[in-house]
This record gives structure tokens, C-alpha cells and sequence, in this order.
């Protein structure tokens, strides 16, 4: 059987779609975020691997969950989650949900509704943001604008790469109902240019979540850190970008991902604008049109 180790894709935070412990998170918290970072990436490349058989998968991110506990010093990343998470006072709750979400992947391959989808990122995006919520000592009434901005996240990755999700790992999160509701099968991910009915399909789904990052909208503004407000801003700016470009490209053929200099810009405005409603806050300035007269 392969080691946890030797499943591992190279990809580190620089590569992810949205920023992971970026300068804008405070020196103090970016330790803990890391070593949370670097067992769940492990755990995902296991998950992903083209070449390992289910039951190794499973087995490996059992020995992943044994060293995060306790109970084996197997894998180094688990090992120094557990110190990080014991130094912090910090629950493991939120790795071992992630894990259940890794462990679906090895075997689901499917997804019925967008239900069972929005439950799927309950355990493989929500526990991100909740764990870096901890890690900032944030109240758990932000959690509900955490979540939706996560599972927004998550999906809009799954849009992103659903056709290579398909081809390299007959992996489609694309609900099943949502395909036969416009009269598709899952086979029509293997196209080199989505049909008409996909990139329907695929703009709906966009709007999806687009509606749950209506909900997560105010989230930068209730966190009180500073800093992680200002990364939750740039975060949700980018992910309102991909779901305009989802609704208006195709995913199969297209670049969706935004270059790095647009993803820069788009950074930038985001973090300025809830820069400036703190600013407001302080000084008693309204935003206009927001709150009316008085």
C-alpha cells in the first residue's frame, strides 16, 4: 500500500483558487491555520489520487485520523495538527469533519440534489471557515454566514473543474436532477465544448450560489478582527467574480479561473470596500443608499 506521503500532488496554499493564511491574517494565527492547511491538503490528495484503489484511500485517511488523535504518530501532518490543535486548546472537531467529507470522495461519486451537495460541503468546506473562526477566538453566531460563503466556495469549484472532475476521476458534483432537468446525462461532461442545456445547467447552479453569497455578504462586517475581516472581503469578492463568470462561460471550454492580476484587482476593491465601511462605522459615515433618510 502507499504512504500518505506518497500520494501527495505538491500543490501547496499558493495554488488554491482563494486565498489560504494570505499576508492579511495576523502572524499569531497564521501557525495553527497552516498546520490545519497542510493535514487537510494531504487528506485531499488522497482522496483525489487517480492511481490508488478506494479501500487504500480509505485506509490511508483512517491512519490520518488515528494520528490526529492520538492514537498513531504515523502521519507527520496529523502529528503536528495534533500539537498545534493541544498548544491552542483548540477541538479537533472540525479535521475530523473534513476527513468524513475526504472519505465520501473515495466512494461517492454522485450527487442526487443540490441537498445532498449542500450536505457534502457541510463536512468538505464549512469546517474550514468555522476551524479559522476558532483560531480567532470568533463568536459561533457567525458560523450561518461562514457556512454559506464555504459552500459557495466549494461549489464554485466544483463548476470550475467539473469536467475534469469527470475525465480524471468519474467524479461529478453536478446534481443528477439538475442534469435531467435539461435533459442530460453525465456523459456530457466529457465534451470538449458544453451544449446549450449545460451551459444552462451550469449558469444555474452559478446562481445558486450566488444567492448564498447574498447571504454571507454582511460576514466581513460582523467579524471582529481586523485582518480576517479584510481577507473574508477579498474572499467573497473573488468568489462574486467566478459565480458572473459561470453564468456567462463555459467551464468546459473556457478559462474561468481568474489570472493572477485580475484576481489582484478584484482583491484589492474587495478588501478596500469593507476596509471602509470599519472606517464608517467609526467615524459614523453611511453608506449611501443603503439606510435612507432620517
Amino acid at each position: 500500500m502507499s504512504s500518505v506521503a506518497e500520494l501527495q500532488s505538491g500543490k501547496g496554499h499558493n495554488d488554491e483558487n482563494f486565498p489560504v493564511a494570505s499576508f492579511l491574517i495576523a502572524p499569531r494565527y497564521r501557525a495553527p491555520v497552516m498546520a490545519f492547511y497542510k493535514f487537510v491538503r494531504a487528506a485531499d490528495d488522497v482522496s483525489d489520487s487517480a492511481t490508488a484503489a478506494p479501500e487504500e484511500k480509505l485506509a490511508l485517511l483512517e491512519q490520518m485520523r488515528l494520528s490526529l488523535v492520538g492514537e498513531s504518530d504515523a502521519v507527520p501532518e496529523g502529528v503536528a495538527l495534533r500539537t498545534t490543535l493541544a498548544e491552542r486548546r483548540l477541538s479537533a472537531v472540525h479535521a475530523l469533519d473534513l476527513l468524513e467529507a475526504f472519505r465520501r470522495d473515495c466512494t461517492k461519486l454522485r450527487y442526487r440534489d443540490w441537498d445532498d451537495l449542500i450536505d457534502y460541503c457541510r463536512y468538505s468546506a464549512m469546517p474550514v471557515g468555522r476551524f479559522v473562526l476558532d483560531v480567532h477566538g470568533e463568536a459561533q453566531s457567525l458560523w450561518p454566514a461562514n457556512d454559506a460563503l464555504c459552500a459557495a466556495l466549494q461549489v464554485i469549484n466544483h463548476l470550475q473543474d467539473c469536467a475534469k472532475d469527470y475525465r480524471e476521476l468519474d467524479r461529478v458534483y453536478l446534481p443528477l436532477d439538475v442534469l435531467a432537468a435539461h435533459g442530460l446525462d453525465v456523459e456530457a461532461l466529457a465534451d470538449r465544448q458544453a451544449a446549450p442545456p449545460l451551459r444552462r445547467a451550469i449558469a444555474g447552479l452559478a446562481g445558486r450560489c450566488g444567492a448564498l453569497l447574498d447571504q454571507s455578504r454582511a460576514f466581513a462586517d460582523r467579524i471582529a478582527d481586523r485582518r480576517l475581516a479584510l481577507e473574508v472581503g477579498v474572499i467573497q469578492a473573488l468568489a462574486e467574480s467566478l459565480v458572473h463568470r459561470l453564468e456567462r462561460r463555459d467551464p468546459l471550454s473556457e478559462r474561468v479561473h481568474h489570472r493572477p492580476a485580475e484576481a489582484a484587482g478584484i482583491a484589492l476593491r474587495g478588501g478596500l470596500a469593507v476596509a471602509a465601511r470599519r472606517l464608517g462605522r467609526v467615524f459614523g459615515w453611511r453608506e449611501p443608499g443603503l439606510h435612507g433618510n432620517r
